[in-house]
């Protein structure tokens, strides 16, 4: 309504502003500026949606004493830091020895996005969270693929969308002095794949399996700074893309020849569009030893374990403990 320009007196018709016989009940000056206004307001909209700060973990986060942690923030020399706190600490309700915390955003949020991250891509948690449900290998199959192909584009996902994944399969997050537990409801996998009519037999949709995280908090002014791994800095591994491309791939050919039976290898591998050797190789990967897989996943692996050199060793021994050895895991 405030751009309306039959209030100055003008008809527009098909885009063109022409004047009219009724006159203008606004003046010049008063439609300058608000048109101005109006076009300010546009520009801080525009710039809040260029630069959001959501809260990723709002509503599952809480602390030792089960208080949920509530996000919050302090703006210090024009930058915006954003914190997750104990709502014990913002009603100033809390006893002395209560395990109130005061927690930067970004680490939280990155270090359980990362977890996740690693779970999504981990076909062993997959299966291990639906496989003895499922009625049908072949939807179990399915959900291992589209878990991967989710965390194949994890990193590149909006914000909105992460928080919808994590929403989707995380009960709760307790902080603990010692550790970050996760506590996520796999039997919702189904939901977050889209895939409704697939959910495991007998399914009960509160079933939880918890993922902890070992962290040491330590005390920084009002803040916890949360030590990783015994350094004094947050910081996450870096799994090798190309390794967990590789194994992924090798996951896929597998299922595709289990899918495939009574298919010859060199269909299989046409189809794939890859020789008959290669596609060979990468099937006997996906029969790695699960924490040579998780290692690998979490960027645990030896430094000169490269995806070249796991292919050269491709032709495995089957036991688990020998894979260690020849992979410098043991």
């Amino acid at each position: 309504m405030l751009q309306n320009r039959i209030y100055r007196g003008e008809i527009v018709h098909k885009a063109q502003s022409h004047l009219g016989e009724h006159t203008p009940i606004i003046d010049q000056p008063l439609w300058d500026a608000v048109q101005a206004q109006l076009a300010s307001n546009a520009d801080e909209r525009n710039a809040s949606a260029r630069h959001p700060q959501p809260s990723l973990l709002a509503g599952l986060l809480f602390d030792g004493d089960g208080n949920r942690m509530t996000p919050s923030h302090a703006v210090k020399n024009g930058t915006r830091y954003r914190y997750y706190v104990s709502g014990s600490l913002i009603t100033k309700d809390r006893t002395e020895n209560a395990a109130a915390l005061r927690i930067p955003a970004a680490e939280i949020e990155q270090l359980v996005s990362d977890r996740m991250h690693r779970w999504l891509l981990d076909p062993g948690s997959i299966d291990q969270s639906s496989a003895a449900r499922l009625a049908d290998p072949s939807i179990e199959h399915r959900r291992v693929a589209r878990a991967a192909e989710i965390g194949e584009h994890w990193p590149e996902l909006p914000v909105a969308r992460k928080r919808a994944v994590l929403t989707t399969l995380i009960e709760r997050i307790e902080v603990k002095v010692d550790r970050i537990d996760i506590r996520i409801r796999p039997p919702r996998l189904a939901a977050l794949l889209d895939d409704p009519d697939t959910s495991p037999q007998g399914a009960n949709d509160e079933e939880t399996e918890l993922l902890s995280l070992p962290v040491r908090l330590r005390r920084a002014g009002r803040e916890i700074r949360m030590v990783i791994s015994g350094t004094d800095r947050f910081a996450t591994a870096k799994p090798n893309a190309r390794l967990v491309k590789l194994l992924l791939r090798a996951r896929r050919f597998n299922a595709a020849l289990t899918q495939g039976e009574g298919i010859a290898f060199a269909a299989l591998a046409q189809r794939e569009g890859v020789s008959r050797s290669y596609f060979t190789r990468l099937v006997r990967l996906s029969y790695l030893a699960p924490d040579i897989i998780q290692a690998i996943l979490d960027g645990r692996q030896p430094r000169d374990l490269t995806p070249e050199k796991l292919l050269e060793h491709s032709r495995l021994p089957l036991a688990w403990h020998e894979q260690r050895i020849v992979l410098g895991f043991g």
